[in-house]
Protein backbone atom coordinates (compact mmCIF):
# COMPACT_ATOMS: atom_id res chain seq x y z
CA UNK A 1 0.00 0.00 0.00
CA UNK A 2 1.47 3.41 -0.90
CA UNK A 3 1.18 6.60 1.02
CA UNK A 4 -1.71 7.68 -0.55
CA UNK A 5 -3.75 5.00 -0.48
CA UNK A 6 -3.84 5.79 3.71
CA UNK A 7 -6.25 8.37 5.41
CA UNK A 8 -3.82 11.07 5.83
CA UNK A 9 -3.98 13.89 8.65
CA UNK A 10 -2.24 16.64 7.63
CA UNK A 11 -0.20 18.57 10.55
CA UNK A 12 0.51 22.39 9.80
CA UNK A 13 3.42 22.95 11.26
CA UNK A 14 3.73 27.18 13.01
CA UNK A 15 7.13 26.41 14.55
CA UNK A 16 6.68 24.77 17.78
CA UNK A 17 9.79 22.68 19.26
CA UNK A 18 6.82 19.76 19.96
CA UNK A 19 5.28 19.53 16.37
CA UNK A 20 6.95 16.14 16.40
CA UNK A 21 5.38 14.70 19.18
CA UNK A 22 1.81 15.34 17.72
CA UNK A 23 2.63 13.19 15.41
CA UNK A 24 4.52 10.46 17.84
CA UNK A 25 1.12 10.20 19.10
CA UNK A 26 -0.88 9.71 16.25
CA UNK A 27 1.72 6.79 15.25
CA UNK A 28 0.68 5.62 17.99
CA UNK A 29 -2.43 5.76 17.33
CA UNK A 30 -1.59 3.65 13.81
CA UNK A 31 -2.51 7.22 11.78
CA UNK A 32 -0.59 8.27 8.85
CA UNK A 33 0.83 11.66 9.05
CA UNK A 34 2.78 14.40 8.00
CA UNK A 35 3.88 17.72 9.14
CA UNK A 36 4.31 20.23 6.56
CA UNK A 37 5.33 23.94 7.37
CA UNK A 38 2.80 26.27 6.95
CA UNK A 39 4.50 27.98 4.44
CA UNK A 40 4.73 25.21 1.86
CA UNK A 41 0.79 24.70 2.33
CA UNK A 42 -0.84 26.00 -0.23
CA UNK A 43 -3.68 25.93 -2.09
CA UNK A 44 -2.67 23.36 -4.49
CA UNK A 45 -1.02 21.39 -1.25
CA UNK A 46 -4.20 21.22 0.32
CA UNK A 47 -5.83 19.78 -3.46
CA UNK A 48 -3.31 17.16 -3.75
CA UNK A 49 -2.29 15.92 -0.13
CA UNK A 50 -6.35 15.72 0.49
CA UNK A 51 -6.51 14.89 3.97
CA UNK A 52 -8.67 13.55 6.26
CA UNK A 53 -8.31 15.88 9.06
CA UNK A 54 -5.96 18.73 9.95
CA UNK A 55 -3.92 19.59 12.82
CA UNK A 56 -2.48 23.32 13.32
CA UNK A 57 0.49 23.03 15.80
CA UNK A 58 1.91 25.52 18.57
CA UNK A 59 4.25 27.84 17.65
CA UNK A 60 6.21 30.88 19.21
CA UNK A 61 4.72 33.59 17.19
CA UNK A 62 2.36 36.00 17.73
CA UNK A 63 -0.69 36.59 15.78
CA UNK A 64 0.17 40.48 15.60
CA UNK A 65 3.78 39.62 14.24
CA UNK A 66 4.09 41.24 10.94
CA UNK A 67 4.25 38.46 8.73
CA UNK A 68 2.71 36.24 11.62
CA UNK A 69 2.63 32.13 10.27
CA UNK A 70 -1.37 31.56 9.09
CA UNK A 71 -2.88 28.90 7.18
CA UNK A 72 -4.06 29.26 3.61
CA UNK A 73 -7.73 30.21 4.22
CA UNK A 74 -8.74 27.35 1.82
CA UNK A 75 -8.03 24.84 4.88
CA UNK A 76 -11.70 26.01 6.69
CA UNK A 77 -13.16 24.82 3.38
CA UNK A 78 -12.01 21.52 3.13
CA UNK A 79 -15.01 20.06 4.99
CA UNK A 80 -12.91 17.68 7.40
CA UNK A 81 -11.89 17.97 11.01
CA UNK A 82 -9.56 20.77 12.07
CA UNK A 83 -8.06 20.82 15.86
CA UNK A 84 -5.58 23.80 16.53
CA UNK A 85 -2.48 23.71 19.60
CA UNK A 86 -1.96 26.80 21.57
CA UNK A 87 -0.95 28.98 18.56
CA UNK A 88 -3.10 26.88 16.45
CA UNK A 89 -6.34 27.87 18.53
CA UNK A 90 -5.18 31.51 18.55
CA UNK A 91 -4.53 31.17 14.71
CA UNK A 92 -8.00 29.30 14.11
CA UNK A 93 -9.62 31.97 16.26
CA UNK A 94 -8.04 34.96 14.52
CA UNK A 95 -9.07 34.03 11.16
CA UNK A 96 -12.40 32.96 12.23
CA UNK A 97 -13.64 36.03 13.52
CA UNK A 98 -12.44 35.92 17.10
CA UNK A 99 -10.20 37.81 19.00
CA UNK A 100 -6.65 37.03 20.23
CA UNK A 101 -5.18 39.50 22.87
CA UNK A 102 -1.47 39.86 24.14
CA UNK A 103 -0.55 38.44 27.48
CA UNK A 104 -1.14 41.06 29.79
CA UNK A 105 -1.10 39.06 32.95
CA UNK A 106 -2.80 35.90 31.59
CA UNK A 107 0.12 34.29 30.09
CA UNK A 108 0.68 30.63 31.52
CA UNK A 109 3.99 28.81 31.06
CA UNK A 110 3.97 25.11 32.99
CA UNK A 111 1.13 22.97 34.60
CA UNK A 112 -2.26 24.02 35.03
CA UNK A 113 -5.80 22.43 35.18
CA UNK A 114 -8.62 22.66 33.03
CA UNK A 115 -12.00 22.28 34.58
CA UNK A 116 -14.88 21.09 32.07
CA UNK A 117 -18.39 22.87 30.93
CA UNK A 118 -21.48 21.49 31.78
CA UNK A 119 -22.27 20.80 27.65
CA UNK A 120 -21.01 17.20 26.47
CA UNK A 121 -18.07 17.04 23.40
CA UNK A 122 -17.15 14.14 21.65
CA UNK A 123 -13.49 15.28 21.63
CA UNK A 124 -13.48 15.08 25.45
CA UNK A 125 -15.18 11.34 26.00
CA UNK A 126 -13.95 10.21 28.68
CA UNK A 127 -10.71 12.95 28.84
CA UNK A 128 -11.81 14.16 32.20
CA UNK A 129 -10.82 11.48 35.01
CA UNK A 130 -11.96 14.24 37.77
CA UNK A 131 -13.53 17.48 37.94
CA UNK A 132 -10.61 19.08 36.40
CA UNK A 133 -7.60 17.42 34.19
CA UNK A 134 -4.11 18.46 34.60
CA UNK A 135 -2.60 20.02 31.50
CA UNK A 136 0.83 21.63 29.72
CA UNK A 137 0.20 25.61 29.15
CA UNK A 138 2.95 27.49 27.03
CA UNK A 139 1.23 30.72 26.11
CA UNK A 140 1.66 34.53 26.37
CA UNK A 141 -1.37 36.03 24.13
CA UNK A 142 -4.58 34.82 24.91
CA UNK A 143 -8.18 34.05 22.81
CA UNK A 144 -10.54 36.75 24.38
CA UNK A 145 -13.64 36.70 22.42
CA UNK A 146 -14.17 32.77 20.31
CA UNK A 147 -15.52 33.17 17.03
CA UNK A 148 -19.14 32.60 15.80
CA UNK A 149 -20.17 29.02 15.95
CA UNK A 150 -17.82 28.21 18.88
CA UNK A 151 -18.90 27.05 22.54
CA UNK A 152 -16.39 26.65 25.52
CA UNK A 153 -16.09 23.08 26.97
CA UNK A 154 -13.20 23.60 29.13
CA UNK A 155 -11.48 26.96 31.48
CA UNK A 156 -8.65 27.15 33.15
CA UNK A 157 -7.30 30.51 35.35
CA UNK A 158 -5.55 31.88 32.97
CA UNK A 159 -7.50 30.55 29.85
CA UNK A 160 -10.97 31.25 30.25
CA UNK A 161 -11.33 29.81 26.46
CA UNK A 162 -9.03 26.27 27.10
CA UNK A 163 -11.13 23.95 25.22
CA UNK A 164 -13.79 25.52 22.24
CA UNK A 165 -14.73 24.07 19.48
CA UNK A 166 -17.52 24.82 16.52
CA UNK A 167 -19.15 20.89 16.06
CA UNK A 168 -21.38 21.78 13.38
CA UNK A 169 -17.98 22.41 11.43
CA UNK A 170 -16.29 19.83 13.14
CA UNK A 171 -13.52 22.54 14.21
CA UNK A 172 -11.71 21.94 17.92
CA UNK A 173 -9.06 24.40 19.35
CA UNK A 174 -7.30 23.76 22.56
CA UNK A 175 -5.11 26.69 24.45
CA UNK A 176 -2.62 23.92 26.02
CA UNK A 177 -0.32 21.00 24.72
CA UNK A 178 -1.63 17.50 24.49
CA UNK A 179 1.29 15.91 23.34
CA UNK A 180 3.64 16.80 25.73
CA UNK A 181 3.64 14.38 28.60
CA UNK A 182 3.20 16.75 31.09
CA UNK A 183 -0.45 16.51 29.68
CA UNK A 184 -0.76 12.71 31.02
CA UNK A 185 -4.44 12.07 29.52
CA UNK A 186 -3.35 14.27 26.30
CA UNK A 187 -3.09 11.00 24.10
CA UNK A 188 -6.96 10.34 24.62
CA UNK A 189 -7.88 13.44 23.07
CA UNK A 190 -6.05 12.70 19.70
CA UNK A 191 -7.33 9.09 20.31
CA UNK A 192 -10.60 10.85 20.13
CA UNK A 193 -10.58 13.56 17.21
CA UNK A 194 -8.92 10.79 15.07
CA UNK A 195 -12.09 8.37 15.94
CA UNK A 196 -14.42 11.43 15.37
CA UNK A 197 -12.45 11.97 12.03
CA UNK A 198 -13.40 8.87 10.73
CA UNK A 199 -9.77 7.40 10.49
CA UNK A 200 -9.22 3.56 10.03
CA UNK A 201 -5.73 3.05 12.26
CA UNK A 202 -4.05 1.46 8.80
CA UNK A 203 -0.46 2.32 9.15
CA UNK A 204 1.64 0.10 10.97
CA UNK A 205 5.57 -0.39 10.67
CA UNK A 206 4.47 -3.72 8.87
CA UNK A 207 3.00 -1.48 5.84
CA UNK A 208 5.58 0.96 6.55
CA UNK A 209 8.20 -1.43 5.77
CA UNK A 210 6.57 -2.43 1.83
CA UNK A 211 6.32 1.32 1.35
CA UNK A 212 9.79 2.09 2.37
CA UNK A 213 11.28 -1.01 0.12
CA UNK A 214 9.33 0.21 -2.93
CA UNK A 215 10.42 4.05 -2.11
CA UNK A 216 14.41 2.83 -2.03
CA UNK A 217 14.00 0.72 -5.32
CA UNK A 218 12.21 3.82 -7.23
CA UNK A 219 14.78 6.31 -6.03
CA UNK A 220 17.65 4.09 -6.50
CA UNK A 221 16.79 2.02 -9.89
CA UNK A 222 20.56 0.30 -10.60
CA UNK A 223 22.59 2.55 -9.29
CA UNK A 224 25.30 1.95 -6.52
CA UNK A 225 24.50 2.89 -2.53
CA UNK A 226 27.00 3.31 -0.47
CA UNK A 227 26.21 3.04 3.41
CA UNK A 228 27.14 4.11 6.41
CA UNK A 229 27.14 2.09 8.76
CA UNK A 230 27.83 3.05 12.70
CA UNK A 231 26.80 -0.43 14.36
CA UNK A 232 24.27 1.50 16.08
CA UNK A 233 20.31 0.44 15.91
CA UNK A 234 19.49 3.31 13.51
CA UNK A 235 22.04 2.94 10.68
CA UNK A 236 22.08 -1.09 11.43
CA UNK A 237 18.05 -1.38 10.41
CA UNK A 238 18.77 1.58 7.43
CA UNK A 239 21.22 -1.23 6.07
CA UNK A 240 19.59 -3.86 6.12
CA UNK A 241 16.18 -2.51 5.02
CA UNK A 242 18.11 -1.21 1.88
CA UNK A 243 19.71 -4.72 1.54
CA UNK A 244 16.44 -6.39 1.35
CA UNK A 245 15.55 -3.67 -1.34
CA UNK A 246 18.29 -3.54 -3.99
CA UNK A 247 20.86 -6.17 -2.16
CA UNK A 248 24.20 -6.46 -3.72
CA UNK A 249 23.96 -3.26 -5.30
CA UNK A 250 24.77 -2.00 -1.50
CA UNK A 251 27.84 -1.85 0.09
CA UNK A 252 28.34 -0.79 3.72
CA UNK A 253 31.20 0.94 4.94
CA UNK A 254 32.14 0.99 8.75
CA UNK A 255 34.17 4.25 10.33
CA UNK A 256 36.32 3.52 12.86
CA UNK A 257 37.01 7.28 13.74
CA UNK A 258 38.87 6.82 16.90
CA UNK A 259 35.29 7.38 19.34
CA UNK A 260 33.83 4.42 19.62
CA UNK A 261 33.19 2.94 22.45
CA UNK A 262 35.20 -0.04 24.43
CA UNK A 263 35.70 -3.35 22.31
CA UNK A 264 32.81 -1.69 20.06
CA UNK A 265 34.55 -1.90 16.45
CA UNK A 266 35.47 -4.92 17.08
CA UNK A 267 31.97 -6.27 17.91
CA UNK A 268 30.30 -4.64 15.35
CA UNK A 269 32.58 -5.70 12.47
CA UNK A 270 32.61 -9.36 13.51
CA UNK A 271 28.86 -9.17 13.74
CA UNK A 272 28.05 -7.87 10.38
CA UNK A 273 30.62 -10.38 8.97
CA UNK A 274 29.40 -13.56 10.92
CA UNK A 275 25.54 -12.60 10.97
CA UNK A 276 24.27 -10.52 8.02
CA UNK A 277 25.20 -11.29 4.35
CA UNK A 278 26.09 -7.54 3.88
CA UNK A 279 29.51 -6.05 1.83
CA UNK A 280 31.56 -4.77 4.83
CA UNK A 281 34.34 -2.25 4.64
CA UNK A 282 36.20 -1.36 7.79
CA UNK A 283 37.60 1.79 7.34
CA UNK A 284 40.32 2.71 10.79
CA UNK A 285 40.65 5.97 10.24
CA UNK A 286 41.38 7.21 13.52
CA UNK A 287 44.52 8.87 13.31
CA UNK A 288 42.73 11.02 10.94
CA UNK A 289 39.64 12.10 12.85
CA UNK A 290 41.80 11.90 15.98
CA UNK A 291 44.33 14.42 14.44
CA UNK A 292 41.67 16.82 13.47
CA UNK A 293 40.07 17.26 16.14
CA UNK A 294 43.57 17.99 18.02
CA UNK A 295 43.46 21.08 20.31
CA UNK A 296 39.41 21.98 19.43
CA UNK A 297 36.93 22.51 22.14
CA UNK A 298 33.80 23.71 20.69
CA UNK A 299 31.14 21.26 20.81
CA UNK A 300 29.50 22.80 17.34
CA UNK A 301 33.17 22.68 15.56
CA UNK A 302 33.63 19.09 16.50
CA UNK A 303 30.84 18.08 15.23
CA UNK A 304 31.21 19.76 12.02
CA UNK A 305 34.74 18.66 11.77
CA UNK A 306 33.66 15.25 11.98
CA UNK A 307 30.49 15.74 9.70
CA UNK A 308 33.14 16.84 7.28
CA UNK A 309 35.57 14.03 7.73
CA UNK A 310 32.64 11.37 7.11
CA UNK A 311 32.30 13.03 3.89
CA UNK A 312 35.32 12.82 2.97
CA UNK A 313 36.13 9.17 3.99
CA UNK A 314 32.90 7.98 2.20
CA UNK A 315 33.57 9.69 -0.82
CA UNK A 316 37.26 8.37 -0.92
CA UNK A 317 35.85 4.83 -0.49
CA UNK A 318 33.03 5.00 -3.16
CA UNK A 319 35.87 5.82 -5.57
CA UNK A 320 37.78 2.99 -4.46
CA UNK A 321 34.97 0.85 -5.35
CA UNK A 322 34.01 2.34 -9.17
CA UNK A 323 32.10 5.00 -8.01
CA UNK A 324 28.64 5.03 -6.35
CA UNK A 325 25.45 7.37 -7.25
CA UNK A 326 24.16 7.38 -3.36
CA UNK A 327 25.20 7.87 0.38
CA UNK A 328 22.98 6.31 2.54
CA UNK A 329 22.51 6.88 6.26
CA UNK A 330 20.36 6.09 9.22
CA UNK A 331 18.84 9.90 10.39
CA UNK A 332 15.53 9.95 12.56
CA UNK A 333 13.54 12.45 12.47
CA UNK A 334 14.85 13.92 16.13
CA UNK A 335 18.22 14.57 14.39
CA UNK A 336 16.57 16.39 11.75
CA UNK A 337 13.90 18.48 14.19
CA UNK A 338 16.85 19.35 16.44
CA UNK A 339 18.84 20.93 13.10
CA UNK A 340 16.63 22.45 11.74
CA UNK A 341 12.69 22.52 11.12
CA UNK A 342 11.33 19.15 9.29
CA UNK A 343 10.71 20.24 5.57
CA UNK A 344 12.38 23.55 6.23
CA UNK A 345 9.76 25.01 8.85
CA UNK A 346 10.26 27.58 11.30
CA UNK A 347 11.41 26.02 14.55
CA UNK A 348 14.57 27.61 16.29
CA UNK A 349 17.99 25.20 15.64
CA UNK A 350 18.99 23.56 18.92
CA UNK A 351 21.98 21.97 17.71
CA UNK A 352 23.73 20.64 14.38
CA UNK A 353 23.67 16.68 13.66
CA UNK A 354 26.59 15.56 11.55
CA UNK A 355 24.43 13.19 9.41
CA UNK A 356 22.00 16.54 8.64
CA UNK A 357 22.17 18.60 5.74
CA UNK A 358 22.89 17.35 2.72
CA UNK A 359 25.95 16.22 0.97
CA UNK A 360 28.51 18.75 -0.86
CA UNK A 361 27.82 19.21 -4.61
CA UNK A 362 31.13 17.58 -5.30
CA UNK A 363 30.21 14.43 -4.05
CA UNK A 364 27.74 13.90 -6.63
CA UNK A 365 25.52 11.78 -4.88
CA UNK A 366 22.41 11.70 -3.66
CA UNK A 367 20.73 10.90 -0.20
CA UNK A 368 19.06 7.99 0.60
CA UNK A 369 17.39 8.06 3.94
CA UNK A 370 14.81 5.88 4.69
CA UNK A 371 14.20 6.42 8.38
CA UNK A 372 13.98 10.22 8.06
CA UNK A 373 10.47 10.54 9.25
CA UNK A 374 10.88 7.73 11.63
CA UNK A 375 11.29 8.10 16.11
CA UNK A 376 13.74 5.50 17.63
CA UNK A 377 11.10 3.54 18.74
CA UNK A 378 8.92 2.99 15.42
CA UNK A 379 13.08 2.49 13.98
CA UNK A 380 13.31 -0.70 17.18
CA UNK A 381 9.37 -1.65 15.85
CA UNK A 382 11.09 -1.42 12.67
CA UNK A 383 14.26 -3.68 12.78
CA UNK A 384 12.12 -6.52 14.66
CA UNK A 385 9.88 -6.68 11.36
CA UNK A 386 13.48 -7.08 9.50
CA UNK A 387 14.07 -10.23 11.80
CA UNK A 388 17.10 -7.98 14.12
CA UNK A 389 18.16 -10.13 17.08
CA UNK A 390 16.08 -8.53 20.36
CA UNK A 391 19.24 -7.72 22.11
CA UNK A 392 20.59 -5.76 18.90
CA UNK A 393 17.52 -3.69 18.82
CA UNK A 394 17.37 -2.89 22.57
CA UNK A 395 20.71 -1.40 22.95
CA UNK A 396 20.97 2.12 23.45
CA UNK A 397 21.31 5.45 21.35
CA UNK A 398 25.14 5.91 20.48
CA UNK A 399 25.75 9.26 18.50
CA UNK A 400 27.16 9.53 14.90
CA UNK A 401 29.52 12.02 16.62
CA UNK A 402 30.61 9.14 19.33
CA UNK A 403 32.40 9.92 22.48
CA UNK A 404 33.62 13.58 20.85
CA UNK A 405 30.47 14.58 22.66
CA UNK A 406 30.91 13.30 25.90
CA UNK A 407 34.28 14.94 26.26
CA UNK A 408 33.57 18.24 26.65
CA UNK A 409 36.54 20.58 26.20
CA UNK A 410 39.51 19.49 23.99
CA UNK A 411 39.98 15.66 22.81
CA UNK A 412 42.94 13.69 23.93
CA UNK A 413 44.00 10.25 23.35
CA UNK A 414 44.53 10.14 27.57
CA UNK A 415 40.87 11.27 28.02
CA UNK A 416 39.17 9.12 25.60
CA UNK A 417 40.74 5.76 27.32
CA UNK A 418 39.89 7.03 30.58
CA UNK A 419 35.91 7.31 29.15
CA UNK A 420 35.85 3.87 27.64
CA UNK A 421 36.95 2.21 30.93
CA UNK A 422 34.71 4.03 33.06
CA UNK A 423 31.75 3.83 30.59
CA UNK A 424 32.23 -0.32 30.35
CA UNK A 425 32.34 0.08 33.99
CA UNK A 426 28.99 2.09 34.19
CA UNK A 427 27.40 0.38 31.88
CA UNK A 428 28.44 -2.83 33.26
CA UNK A 429 26.70 -1.69 36.70
CA UNK A 430 23.60 -1.71 35.41
CA UNK A 431 23.16 -4.65 33.17
CA UNK A 432 24.89 -6.41 36.75
CA UNK A 433 21.82 -4.60 38.62
CA UNK A 434 19.05 -5.25 35.45
CA UNK A 435 18.17 -2.08 34.83
CA UNK A 436 19.28 -1.59 31.29
CA UNK A 437 16.19 -2.03 29.47
CA UNK A 438 14.64 0.26 31.97
CA UNK A 439 16.74 3.04 30.73
CA UNK A 440 16.79 4.93 27.23
CA UNK A 441 20.52 5.90 27.45
CA UNK A 442 23.48 6.28 29.68
CA UNK A 443 26.39 6.74 29.03
CA UNK A 444 29.62 8.87 31.10
CA UNK A 445 31.04 12.29 30.24
CA UNK A 446 34.51 13.30 31.46
CA UNK A 447 34.94 16.71 32.28
CA UNK A 448 37.40 19.16 31.24
CA UNK A 449 38.23 19.63 34.93
CA UNK A 450 40.93 17.65 37.28
CA UNK A 451 40.00 17.92 41.42
CA UNK A 452 42.22 16.79 44.43
CA UNK A 453 41.60 13.90 45.91
CA UNK A 454 42.83 11.26 48.70
CA UNK A 455 43.68 7.42 47.52
CA UNK A 456 45.46 5.57 50.16
CA UNK A 457 47.91 8.16 52.00
CA UNK A 458 48.77 10.14 48.64
CA UNK A 459 47.35 13.42 47.05
CA UNK A 460 45.89 12.85 43.48
CA UNK A 461 44.95 15.21 41.07
CA UNK A 462 42.84 13.57 38.34
CA UNK A 463 39.70 14.03 36.19
CA UNK A 464 36.04 14.14 37.66
CA UNK A 465 33.79 12.44 35.52
CA UNK A 466 29.55 12.69 34.96
CA UNK A 467 27.28 9.65 35.02
CA UNK A 468 24.01 10.48 32.96
CA UNK A 469 21.17 7.99 32.11
CA UNK A 470 17.63 8.88 31.07
CA UNK A 471 14.03 7.44 30.41
CA UNK A 472 12.20 8.58 27.25
CA UNK A 473 9.72 7.84 24.61
CA UNK A 474 11.30 9.13 22.03
CA UNK A 475 14.21 11.29 22.84
CA UNK A 476 12.66 14.31 22.42
CA UNK A 477 11.43 15.08 26.24
CA UNK A 478 13.79 12.95 28.58
CA UNK A 479 13.68 12.55 32.71
CA UNK A 480 16.59 11.44 34.81
CA UNK A 481 17.01 7.90 35.89
CA UNK A 482 15.94 7.63 39.30
CA UNK A 483 18.96 5.33 40.89
CA UNK A 484 19.30 4.67 44.29
CA UNK A 485 22.16 6.23 46.20
CA UNK A 486 23.64 2.64 46.69
CA UNK A 487 23.63 2.17 43.02
CA UNK A 488 25.24 5.29 42.55
CA UNK A 489 27.50 4.81 45.41
CA UNK A 490 28.57 1.60 44.21
CA UNK A 491 29.11 2.30 40.56
CA UNK A 492 31.27 5.37 42.30
CA UNK A 493 33.48 2.96 43.84
CA UNK A 494 34.20 0.93 40.91
CA UNK A 495 34.85 3.85 38.60
CA UNK A 496 37.39 5.19 40.95
CA UNK A 497 39.45 1.97 42.08
CA UNK A 498 39.07 0.46 38.07
CA UNK A 499 39.78 3.53 36.39
CA UNK A 500 43.20 5.01 36.82
CA UNK A 501 42.79 8.67 35.76
CA UNK A 502 39.61 9.79 37.49
CA UNK A 503 39.21 10.70 40.99
CA UNK A 504 35.78 12.06 41.58
CA UNK A 505 31.64 10.93 40.03
CA UNK A 506 29.01 12.80 39.88
CA UNK A 507 25.23 12.13 38.41
CA UNK A 508 23.45 14.45 36.15
CA UNK A 509 19.92 14.74 37.16
CA UNK A 510 18.63 17.13 34.47
CA UNK A 511 15.78 16.64 32.47
CA UNK A 512 15.27 17.24 28.80
CA UNK A 513 14.23 20.40 28.45
CA UNK A 514 15.68 22.32 29.77
CA UNK A 515 19.32 20.12 28.87
CA UNK A 516 19.51 17.92 26.02
CA UNK A 517 20.33 13.95 26.65
CA UNK A 518 24.31 14.35 25.76
CA UNK A 519 26.50 17.12 26.98
CA UNK A 520 27.20 18.76 23.75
Amino acid sequence: MSTSEHDRLLIIDFGSQVTQLIARRLRELSVYCEIHPFNMVTDAFLRDFAPKAVIFSGGPSSVFAEGAPMPPKSVFDLGVPILGICYGQQVMMHCLGGKVERGHGTAEFGRAYVTPEARRLALLEGWFAADREQVWMSHGDHVSEIAPGFDVYGTSPNAPFAITADIDRNFYAVQFHPEVHHTPNGAKLYENFVRLAGFKGDWTMGAYREEAIQRIRDQVGDGKVICALSGGVDSSVAAVLIHEAIGEQLTCVYVDHGLMRKDESEQVVGMFREHYNLPLIHADESDLFLGKLEGVSDPETKRKIIGGLFIDVFERHAKEMGGADFLAQGTLYPDVIESVSFSGGPSVTIKSHHNVGGLPERMNMQLVEPLRELFKDEVRALGRELGLPPSFIGRHPFPGPGLAIRCPGEITREKLDILREADAVYIDQIRKHGLYDDIWQAFVAILPVRTVGVMGDYRTYDYACALRAVTSVDGMTADYFPFSHEFLGETATRIINEVPGINRVTYDITSKPPGTIEWE
